[in-house]
């Protein structure tokens, strides 16, 4: 339901002094209702206004700036986010903020457009940078004005470039990066350390090519007696696109057709396919089993994304981090960026607006919190500060956000994306050994095909 504006205050006068008001007890004035009775409806209906949602009361019962957030953060993300909310209201008592936490993925993202669609979309959301393009930026999403950010201390010269590029569309800023969030390696330090594979710093020694990797590999599994490394082998495409960027594969969607390197992905498939052949890999794991290896000493090194530290930490693991490895030359990872959007409205207030600016600029200059989660803020002077420089194993890694790759645009590709849910089928078959690299191929390619025939849902 559209938010509502407050009554006008001429219906209140009638009703005390209206041409149809009986004559005041000992007087010949003509007068309405009591006072306790029009105050008491009043408050009746704002009350039922609050109930239905469609909330006068902010503006009715508070002088405070009305701010509501959206975002998709559970587990430690949304615990880390709350202790923030908590600071950044504590710090800002004239705003009346709120924010709404949903369920993560596909349910979120139909949430933010439906709302978008209706014009009456939060104040501020957060998502996936690289869902941009799929929340058709001037229909779903408004433009930020830079200037308006710029006043508040954030542009381009505090966001990595690669980074701060991938907020626009159509030469406009749509978004505000958070962070980067990527694949990186971790290592248990205890089981590479008797692998004889840490320098004299205790950091995971250098390799670079597969031939090099393997052998690393092998290293570590004569320790555990098991895998050298553990992957996700249910959600295998940030793997296949991190291996596949690092020779410069690139996918590139047209109307009806697209362009990809078929050698290039043959040899980013043949190497998952390798490392389960083998058995440095297992042939399954799922989400907790890939962390539940390397906190067991099933295997030494472990390639996951950034987020998974809090979990490596609760379970007391002896364990750092590096980038993910140069299996073909260089550290290039796939990843995203969770960043600030403003989800369409019809009459988009400026105080709000200038007042969610502010919250998005206090969030990123306070991101040291959320950097103890694993995501490498956006904001560079919290990355290049003295505080970062103690954070460990995130200061090790920080230099992935230089190597991102970010999915190839397209409205089902991205996090959450249709094109990573679907593509996990061949993929996945390629741990099992259930197919070679050239069958996943081919069935990649038909997903593909077909994802092109369907026509974006905004």
């Amino acid at each position: 339901m559209r938010e509502a504006p407050p009554p006008s205050p001429t219906p209140f006068r009638a009703a005390l002094s209206g041409p149809n008001s009986g004559p005041l007890p000992g007087s010949g004035r003509s007068s309405g209702p009591g006072r306790r009775a029009v105050l008491g409806a009043g408050l009746a209906a704002a009350a039922g206004l609050a109930v239905a949602g469609c909330a006068p009361p902010d503006a009715l019962l508070t002088s405070r700036t009305r701010l509501r957030q959206w975002n998709l953060f559970a587990g430690g993300d949304g615990n880390r986010m709350i202790e923030m909310h908590d600071a950044y209201q504590a710090e800002h008592p004239g705003v009346d903020f709120r924010a709404t936490t949903f369920t993560w993925g596909a349910p979120f993202y139909t949430k933010v457009a439906m709302g978008a669609a209706g014009g009456r979309g939060a104040d501020i959301a957060t998502v996936h940078i690289s869902r941009l393009e799929s929340l058709a930026p001037g229909r779903l999403l408004d433009p930020i004005d830079p200037a308006i950010l710029a006043e508040a201390g954030i542009d381009d010269t505090v966001v990595l470039p690669n980074i701060w590029e991938k907020c626009f569309f159509d030469g406009q800023l749509y978004a505000i990066p958070i962070d980067t969030h990527v694949l990186i390696q971790y290592y248990n330090l205890d089981v590479c350390r008797e692998a004889g594979v840490l320098d004299a710093d205790d950091r995971l020694v250098e390799v670079s090519g597969l031939d090099d990797y393997l052998d690393l590999l092998r290293e570590i599994q004569g320790v555990t007696g098991a895998y050298g490394l553990s992957l996700d082998t249910w959600n295998p495409w940030s793997n296949f696109w991190a291996l596949y960027r690092q020779q410069d594969g690139d996918i590139v969607f047209g109307e009806d057709d697209y362009e990809m390197d078929d050698d290039k992905a043959l040899a980013a498939m043949e190497v998952l396919y390798r490392l389960s052949e083998e058995g440095l890999s297992p042939r399954h794991s799922r989400d907790a089993d890939t962390a539940a290896n390397l906190v067991n000493a099933r295997a030494g090194l472990m390639i996951h994304g950034n987020w998974e530290i809090p979990t490596l930490e609760a379970a007391g693991t002896n364990f750092s981090a590096t980038q993910f490895p140069a299996v073909f030359g260089n550290h290039r990872t796939r990843g995203d960026s969770h960043c600030y959007v403003f989800p369409h409205q019809r009459d988009r207030d400026p105080e709000r607006t200038r007042a969610a600016v502010e919250y998005a600029a206090w969030m990123l200059r306070n991101s040291l919190t959320w950097a103890r989660g694993g995501h490498i803020p956006a904001y560079q002077p919290v990355v290049e500060s003295a505080e970062y420089d103690a954070l460990q194993p995130q200061a090790e890694y920080r230099e992935a956000a230089e190597n991102v790759q970010f999915e190839p645009q397209a409205w089902f590709s991205g996090s959450a994306g249709r094109l990573q849910d679907e593509a996990a089928g061949p993929l996945t078959t390629l741990h099992q050994g259930t197919q070679t690299p050239e069958q996943a191929l081919d069935q990649l390619k038909r997903i593909i095909r077909d994802l092109l025939t369907v026509p974006s849902p905004v």
